[in-house]
C-alpha cells in the first residue's frame, strides 16, 4: 500500500487536502472520485516527504492533545463542521505527529467514518474514556461540550504531570551537581594530591581510604556506569511484564510517603472520569467500568472493577466503593449523601476537586522538605571528602616534621 497526497474540491466548492492509502495511483484516483471530490493534484508521498526531523516528536504529547481538543471545542461551538475543523487544525496549528494524526482523522471522516471510530485506530493517543465520550457526543449531537469537558480534564492531567516534573527537577539538579563534584575530586584532585604521600612510612586510615576509593573509581568507574545503565534497562524491561508491574503496583501501596500521593492521584483520575461519564448520561455500572480504565495502578483498578460487579448484584454504591483504598471516611460520607440524593455527578466532581487541592498541597510540602534534605545530604558528602583531604594534608605536614 502506498500513501498518496491530494488536493481537491468537495461538492460544496471547498478546497480539501489530505492523504489516502491505495495500491496504485489509479485506485487512489477512483476512490477520490467515489467520494465526489474534484481532484486538483494527486501524487505519491516519497521517502523524503515522509522523513521527519530528528528533533521532532513522533508521538502526540498530553499538552498537544489538550490543545487540539480545546481548539476542536471552540471551532465546533462556532458552527464549523467536524471535517472542516480537523482540516483547519491540520493546516494551521499542528506539526509533526499531531499533523499526521489530524490528517488521518480528517481522511477517515471524509470517507464517511465516525470520528470516534477513527480515533479508535489510535489507541496510544486516545484512551477508551475519550473515545466513548466522543461516541456519546456524536449520538447526542453535542460534540462541542464533550470536547470542552475533555479539554478541562486533559489540562489538569498535563498540569499534574508538569507539577511533578517541576518538583523533581531541582532535587535532581542538586544530585547531579554533587555526583559531578565527587567524580571531579576522585578523578582529578585526589590523584594530584597522591604524590604528597609518596615515601611516607604510615598513612592515617582516612587518608588511605580516600586514596583507595580514588584508585578504585579510576579503575572501575566505567564498569560501574555500564552496570547502572544495564540495571536500569533491565528494570524497564521487567516492568513491561504484567506480573512484575502488578507486584510493583502492590508494593508502592505499602511505601509510606508514596502511598498517600498515589491514592490521591488515582482518586482524582477515577472521580473526574466518573463525573464526566455520568454527565454524559452513561449508566453507573458502565461509567464505573470505563472510569476504572483510567486508573494506572492495577491493584486499585481491580478493586474498582470488583466494586462494579458488587453494584450489579444489588449492593450499595458507597458500600462497594468503600472497600477501595482511594476513598477515606470523609469522601465515603460525601458518596453516601450523593447516593441518597441521587445526584452522584456533582459529588464525584467535588471529590476530584478536593483531591486536586490535596495533591497540590502534598507536592508543595514534599518539595519544600526534599530540597533542604538533599542539600544537607549532598553537602555532607562533598564536605566530608574535602575535610578528609584537608586532614590528610595536615597529617603530611606533621609527618614531615
Amino acid at each position: 500500500m502506498a500513501l498518496f497526497l491530494y488536493q481537491a474540491y468537495d461538492a460544496h466548492g471547498a478546497k480539501v487536502e489530505g492523504s489516502i492509502e491505495a495500491k496504485s495511483f489509479e485506485l487512489a484516483k477512483q476512490e477520490l472520485v467515489q467520494q465526489k471530490l474534484i481532484i486538483v493534484s494527486l501524487k505519491e508521498q516519497t521517502n523524503s516527504q515522509t522523513s521527519t526531523n530528528f528533533f521532532e516528536s513522533k508521538t502526540v504529547s498530553l499538552e498537544e492533545l489538550e490543545f487540539l481538543t480545546s481548539e476542536l471545542s471552540i471551532l465546533l461551538k462556532n458552527g464549523v463542521k467536524i471535517d472542516k475543523s480537523l482540516y483547519i487544525l491540520q493546516k494551521n496549528k499542528a506539526k509533526g505527529a499531531s499533523e499526521k494524526l489530524l490528517r488521518d482523522l480528517y481522511t477517515a471522516v471524509k470517507r464517511g467514518h465516525m470520528l470516534s471510530d477513527a480515533m479508535a485506530e489510535h489507541p496510544k493517543v486516545f484512551d477508551l474514556l475519550y473515545i466513548n465520550l466522543v461516541r456519546l457526543g456524536e449520538a447526542s449531537g453535542d460534540l462541542s461540550n464533550v470536547f470542552e469537558k475533555l479539554a478541562i480534564d486533559l489540562k489538569f492531567k498535563a498540569g499534574l504531570k508538569r507539577k511533578i516534573i517541576q518538583s523533581l527537577t531541582y532535587p535532581l539538579v542538586i544530585l547531579s551537581v554533587c555526583i559531578l563534584c565527587i567524580l571531579f575530586i576522585f578523578n582529578y584532585i585526589v590523584p594530584q594530591m597522591s604524590g604528597l604521600f609518596d615515601g611516607l612510612p604510615e598513612l592515617p586510615i582516612y587518608t588511605q581510604i580516600l586514596l583507595d576509593v580514588s584508585a578504585w573509581m579510576q579503575q572501575y568507574q566505567w564498569f560501574l556506569f555500564i552496570f547502572i545503565v544495564a540495571a536500569i534497562i533491565g528494570i524497564v524491561m521487567a516492568f513491561k511484564n504484567p506480573n512484575t508491574k502488578r507486584r510493583l503496583d502492590e508494593f508502592l501501596l505499602k511505601v509510606p510517603l508514596i502511598k498517600g500521593a498515589l491514592l490521591v492521584v488515582e482518586r482524582i483520575r477515577f472521580n473526574a472520569a466518573l463525573s464526566m461519564m455520568l454527565d454524559a448520561g452513561i449508566s453507573i455500572d458502565k461509567a464505573l467500568e470505563l472510569s476504572a480504565g483510567s486508573v494506572n495502578n492495577r491493584f486499585i483498578r481491580q478493586g474498582l472493577i470488583a466494586a462494579k460487579e458488587q453494584i450489579k448484584k444489588g449492593e450499595g454504591l458507597t458500600a462497594s466503593l468503600g472497600r477501595s483504598p482511594i476513598y477515606p471516611d470523609f469522601f465515603l460520607s460525601l458518596l453516601e449523601v450523593g447516593e441518597e440524593s441521587g445526584k452522584l455527578s456533582p459529588v464525584f466532581n467535588e471529590i476530584a476537586s478536593r483531591s486536586r487541592v490535596e495533591f497540590e498541597s502534598w507536592t508543595d510540602k514534599m518539595t519544600s522538605t526534599l530540597e533542604p534534605l538533599l542539600i544537607l545530604t549532598m553537602g555532607g558528602i562533598v564536605g566530608s571528602v574535602v575535610v578528609t583531604m584537608l586532614l590528610s594534608i595536615i597529617s603530611v605536614n606533621e609527618l614531615g616534621f
